[in-house]
This record gives structure tokens, sequence and C-alpha cells, in this order.
């Protein structure tokens, strides 16, 4: 079934734009996964690793600003524990993932190296924002709730960025979900969500 998104979002395709010294970018956790993970050829597909780490390279020579929040290393590590594990489980049959967690020293030091090497990497480039979790952050998040269709981190993210008062927030993603939150800009490559976004008028050119 097609998923249907009502784009409240600017979209704007990173295949055809020129990043400009003046964006300040929130980069998406995936993003960075492809960008800095080991393996991330292994699960990602083939215009991911292609066409996000290009457009941050570009976006790097033109001295853009790259920023990430600390959330990003929980998402970050969870999704990176998680691909470790099931390249694991690839090879050498299934187990629960927490025996994998607790009972395999070896592969528990993997992870945490490529978790450390990615967020060095991420903290290199990129500079923080910060968000404090409070009763006026998880109530803002949870109005957000009502009426955009993002998930929990993306919801803390969204208050990060807008508490950040960069401007318009500019995002560099592949998740579809940040199409419908209005007053952003996001860049893709989705192109999911860059054919709806012609279609609802919400591609932009700049």
């Amino acid at each position: 079934m097609a998923i249907n998104l009502n784009i409240q979002a600017d979209v704007i395709d990173i295949r055809k734009d020129t990043p400009k010294k003046s964006d300040i970018f929130f980069v998406d956790t995936n993003v960075w996964f492809w960008q800095t993970y080991t393996y991330a050829k292994e699960v990602a597909k083939a215009y991911q690793i292609k066409n996000y780490p290009n457009y941050l390279r570009q976006a790097g020579l033109h001295e853009a600003t790259f920023t990430y929040s600390g959330l990003t290393l929980a998402e970050l590590a969870h999704i990176i524990e998680k691909t470790e594990y099931e390249i694991y489980v690839q090879s050498n049959g299934s187990l629960p993932i927490k025996e994998y967690r607790h009972n395999y020293p070896t592969e528990r030091a993997n992870v945490v190296a490529e978790v450390q090497f990615t967020w060095r990497r991420i903290k290199k480039i990129a500079i923080p924002i910060n968000l404090t979790v409070d009763d006026a952050t998880t109530d803002a998040a949870l109005q957000r709730f009502q009426t955009q269709a993002v998930d929990g981190y993306d919801l803390l993210l969204l208050e990060a960025i807008s508490r950040a008062g960069a401007g318009t927030v500019k995002i560099i993603t592949d998740d579809l979900d940040y199409s419908v939150v209005p007053g952003i800009q996001i860049f893709t490559s989705n192109n999911y969500v860059i054919q709806e976004a012609t279609k609802q008028q919400k591609l932009i050119v700049r």
C-alpha cells in the first residue's frame, strides 16, 4: 500500500542542490550511519551510501555547518548494535540479542569500538545542539505528536533543532516522516518523497 504523505516541509533534491556556506544542517542519524559506519554498505541501499556522503562532502567543501544532538548517539548506538548483531547471526545462526550483548565479549567490544569510532568522526566535523529533556520539552513533543506523524526520537530531535535558534531548520535526511513537518526544509534523495513533493508543489530549487 502506498504511503499517503501530506507534504508540509519544503523538499530539496540533494542530487541537484549546491550547498552554501550559510547553510546550517541538522544531519539525521541514518545519514551519519551511512557516512561513518564501517559496514554501512552491508545494509544500506546503493543510493543511500552514494548520494548522502557525496552531499556531505560537497557541503563540507562549501564550508556549511553540520550539527548533531546527544540523542543522535542513542539512536546511532542502537542502529550499529542491531546491524552488528544481524551480521553475526547471518554467519553464526540465530540467538537472542540479549545473549549477543552479554555473552559474547569480543562481539560487544566490536560494537563499542564501532560506536566510538563513528561518534568521534561526527564530533570532528559537526557541532552539538543541546536539548534538555524536561517537562516543557516532553509536553511540546507530545503536542507535536498529535499533528505530525514522526517517531519518538524525531519528536525530541525536532524540539532540539527548533530550540537551537539557527533560523530555518534544514535537515539532511532520507526519512520520509520529516516531510510532513511544516516550516522546515528537508534535503533528501528519497525518490518517493521527491515525487510526492513535486506533485504537491513542495519541491523547491534554491
